[in-house]
């Protein structure tokens, strides 16, 4: 049994076959809606069976709910290293992150004649927030180019990258050519020069 086949059984909608039996489901559109595994599944039904809010309540399931909530950060925190659970932020995916990053953050930080830096091997959601907070405040955004093999040409992101760049912007492999990025050297580029970088 392959670990595809073992992690396969955990998603309720991956373990079903296509063509009468005879093939998997492979399912390749995680960008727009990521699968489910059976654990998070069974985790949402138990909370909605016993819905209340969080930090909003004084009762018994709001308490319980909040202490869950809380926990889940915490194991998430642990998990990629974070120094702090509140630190860990709670979203409904990537895009809600990304625009609630370009709106507080960057409304907060990114001023007339500022720059942000991302590349043309971004899905939109990672593109079209950049822009219209530059549009907004009067910054602009630069687009580092790739190469034919669709890799990121970092002599061109040095070349972009200066004092007023607030952020670079990338992802960390291309849903659009399926290009990895080269994130350790991306971010130390960005850090050399003040620069914070938001990984998708």
């Amino acid at each position: 049994k392959t670990l595809a086949d073992s992690v396969r059984a955990d998603f309720p909608a991956l373990d079903q076959s296509l063509h009468n039996g005879t093939a998997p489901i492979t399912y390749l559109d995680t960008a727009a809606t990521s699968q489910k595994p059976s654990v998070v599944i069974d985790a949402i039904g138990r909370y909605y069976g016993r819905a209340a809010n969080v930090h909003r309540s004084s009762h018994a399931l709001g308490t319980k709910a909040t202490e869950e909530y809380e926990a889940a950060r915490a194991s998430v925190a642990k998990l990629i290293g974070g120094p702090r659970p509140r630190e860990v932020v709670f979203t409904s995916g990537a895009t809600d992150a990304i625009n609630l990053v370009a709106q507080t953050w960057g409304s907060a930080n990114v001023g007339r004649g500022d720059e942000i830096i991302t590349t043309a091997l971004e899905h939109h959601s990672n593109l079209v927030p950049w822009q219209q907070l530059a549009s907004r405040v009067g910054a602009s955004v630069k687009y580092v180019r790739f190469d034919q093999d669709g890799e990121l040409d970092l002599e061109h992101l040095k070349s972009l990258l200066s004092s007023r760049t607030k952020l670079v912007a990338v992802t960390h492999v291309s849903n659009v050519l399926g290009s990895v990025t080269p994130v350790r050297a991306v971010t130390d580029m960005a850090h050399r020069t003040g620069a914070l970088v938001l990984l998708d």
